[in-house]
């Protein structure tokens, strides 16, 4: 039962990254590669398991969702994740995130692996994140901070490449930029707190910033002190 359960899921996950693929959204190899390995039925509810290779984003409780996976692939290959890379994520939410950037960071057998380091502000959330990270093999790579995210994590900075999974206000959160590496490349969706949100890549250059919007976007907002209010 457990084998046949595992196959299903794992037909599913190759018929979602076909899709992926067949759209053009899924382009590079590594991603590819990275879609095909990270369970995201291990990231979320236990009811919701059926449903986890569905292109749509899924409730993961405290109002929260897991992103829609072709924005997933998206994030992945507009931030030119390479292995030895040193990520910031803000909203942890599931952990999936998370553990495909780690899968792209620090693949099997690396030499030089990267890390993540990832902030969520529900408790609940974390706890959950760490758990599916734990089982699925990716808690090496990938350390889990509860806390406000528009703080970034000054600890641990610069960082090459810096994601955010919630919706900023346009005037992107200071610590963020100034967190970013020079050379670095962060990811964010920005805009008003509900509608009206657009996914931004900004590239930092000896402290100039080029901003390059990439589509039209739906996020929870970003809460915290240079976020929204809750």
């Amino acid at each position: 039962m457990v084998s046949t359960l595992k196959m299903h899921f794992e037909e599913k996950r190759k018929r979602l990254v076909e899709s992926l693929k067949d759209r053009g959204i899924l382009t590079k190899p590594e991603v590819i590669r990275a879609m095909l390995i990270v369970l995201r039925h291990k990231f979320v509810p236990k009811d919701a398991e059926s449903s986890a290779y569905m292109d749509s984003p899924l409730s993961i409780g405290l109002g929260q969702t897991i992103s829609a996976p072709h924005m997933n692939a998206m994030m992945c290959e507009y931030l030119e994740l390479k292995e030895g890379d040193k990520i910031l994520e803000i909203g942890t939410g599931s952990g999936y995130h998370a553990a495909l950037c780690a899968e792209l960071v620090a693949p099997e057998e690396s030499q030089n692996p990267g890390h993540v380091f990832t902030i969520e502000r529900h408790e609940g959330l974390v706890k959950n994140a760490r758990e599916s990270i734990k089982k699925t093999g990716y808690e090496a790579n990938v350390t889990v901070i509860h806390g406000d995210g528009t703080l970034g994590h000054p600890k641990e900075a610069p960082y090459d490449k810096i994601l955010v999974t919630a919706a900023s206000p346009s005037k992107i959160p200071l610590p963020l930029r100034d967190q970013l590496k020079d050379g670095g490349i962060l990811c964010i969706p920005a805009g008003s707190k509900n509608f009206g949100q657009n996914l931004y890549i900004i590239k930092k250059h000896k402290n100039e910033f080029k901003t390059k919007k990439i589509t039209g976007v739906r996020f929870v907002p970003l809460i915290g002190k240079f976020g929204f209010e809750s």
